[in-house]
C-alpha cells in the first residue's frame, strides 16, 4: 500500500507546529515570571532545574494531576468543554502562519485570522455563563464588552493595510515589505493596533475582567486544575500568535530569517513589560479610548489610505 504523502506531510508538519507552539507557551510563562520578578526586584522561579528552566513543566504536572472540581449547579457539559474549545481555537489560529514549506495554502489567511479571533468572544461568554457564578458571568460580560469595542478599531486598521495590498494572502506581506516596513508606512495606526491587541486580550493595564478587588478572577473564577491550565495555555498561545502576526504585518515579515523570531520575542516581551510597568486603567476611560479616540483615528486613516490607493492605481 502506497502512502499518500500529500495528505500525511501537512498533517505531520501541523502536529509538529502545534507541539512547538505549546512548548513556546510554556517558556513564555517562564519568561513572564522571570521578567516580572526582576521588575519587582526579586529573582522569580530559580529552583527547578538550571535557573528555573523546568518550572513551567512542574506547573503543568501540578495542574493536570490535581482533582477536577465541578461546581454543583454548573452546566456540566458546556462548563467542561469551554476550556478545550478555547485552546483548540488558539492553536487553530496557527494554521494560517505562512511557511516557505507550505503546511496549508491560504489565499484568504487574513479572513481566516479574523474569523478565528471573533469566535473567542463566544467561548468567553459561554464559559462565564456555564459556571453559574455571578462573578464569572460579570467577568465574562466585561471581557466581551472590552473585546468587541477594540475589535472594531483592529479590523479598520487591518483594512487600511489590506486596501493597499488588495490581497488577503499573508505570504504577500513579505513581498510588499522588501523596501520599507509597514510600521513606518502606517506609523500611528500600527502602534494603535498593538495597544488594541493588549486591550482585546484583556492584558494589563486593561485587565478589568479580573480586577481582584471586585471580580476575583474574571470568567475563569470557577475553573481549577486542568481546565484552568487549558485556559491559561489558550491565552498565551494567542499572545504568541499576535506577536507573530504583528511581526508579519508591520515588522517586515521575512519568515525564514532568525531575525523574524527575535522580533516575535520582542513583541511578546512587550506584553510582559507592560504588565510590570503600568497600573490598571479605569474602565470608563478604556471605553472612551476605544470609541472616542481609536475608532475615529482608525476611520480617518482608512479613508486616507483608500485615497492613497486611488491616487496610486
Amino acid at each position: 500500500m502506497i502512502l499518500n504523502l500529500d495528505f500525511f506531510l501537512p498533517l505531520i508538519r501541523g502536529v509538529l507546529l502545534l507541539i512547538c507552539v505549546i512548548v513556546s507557551v510554556a517558556f513564555l510563562t517562564l519568561l513572564e515570571r522571570k521578567v516580572l520578578g526582576y521588575i519587582q526586584i526579586r529573582k522569580g522561579p530559580n529552583k527547578m532545574g538550571f535557573i528555573g528552566i523546568l518550572q513551567p513543566f512542574c506547573d503543568a504536572v501540578k495542574l493536570f494531576t490535581k482533582e477536577q472540581v465541578m461546581p454543583f449547579l454548573s452546566n456540566f457539559f458546556i462548563y467542561y468543554f469551554s476550556p478545550v474549545f478555547s485552546l483548540f481555537l488558539s492553536l487553530f489560529l496557527w494554521v494560517c502562519m505562512p511557511f516557505i514549506v507550505k503546511i496549508y495554502s491560504f489565499n484568504f489567511g487574513v479572513l481566516f485570522f479574523f474569523c478565528c479571533l471573533r469566535f473567542g468572544v463566544y467561548i468567553i461568554i459561554i464559559a462565564g455563563w456555564s459556571s453559574n457564578s455571578s462573578y464569572a458571568l460579570l467577568g465574562s460580560l466585561r471581557a466581551i464588552a472590552q473585546t468587541i469595542s477594540y475589535e472594531v478599531a483592529l479590523v479598520l486598521i487591518l483594512l487600511s493595510v489590506l486596501f493597499l495590498l488588495l490581497r488577503f494572502n499573508i505570504i504577500l506581506f513579505d513581498f510588499f515589505q522588501i523596501k520599507m516596513w509597514f510600521i513606518f508606512f502606517f506609523f500611528p495606526i500600527s502602534l494603535i493596533w498593538i495597544i488594541s491587541r493588549l486591550a482585546e486580550t484583556n492584558r494589563t493595564p486593561f485587565d478589568f475582567a479580573e480586577g481582584e478587588s471586585e471580580l476575583v478572577s474574571g470568567f475563569n473564577v470557577e475553573y481549577g486544575a486542568g481546565s484552568f491550565a487549558l485556559i491559561f495555555l489558550a491565552e498565551y498561545a494567542r499572545i504568541l500568535f499576535i506577536s507573530m502576526f504583528f511581526s508579519l504585518v508591520f515588522l517586515g515579515s521575512f519568515i525564514i530569517s532568525f531575525f523574524f523570531y527575535l522580533k516575535l520575542n520582542f513583541i511578546s516581551f512587550l506584553f510582559i513589560w507592560v504588565r510590570g510597568a503600568f497600573p490598571r486603567y479605569r474602565y470608563d476611560k478604556l471605553m472612551f479610548m476605544a470609541w472616542k479616540s481609536y475608532l475615529p483615528i482608525a476611520l480617518f486613516f482608512l479613508f486616507f489610505y483608500i485615497g492613497v490607493m486611488i491616487f496610486i492605481f
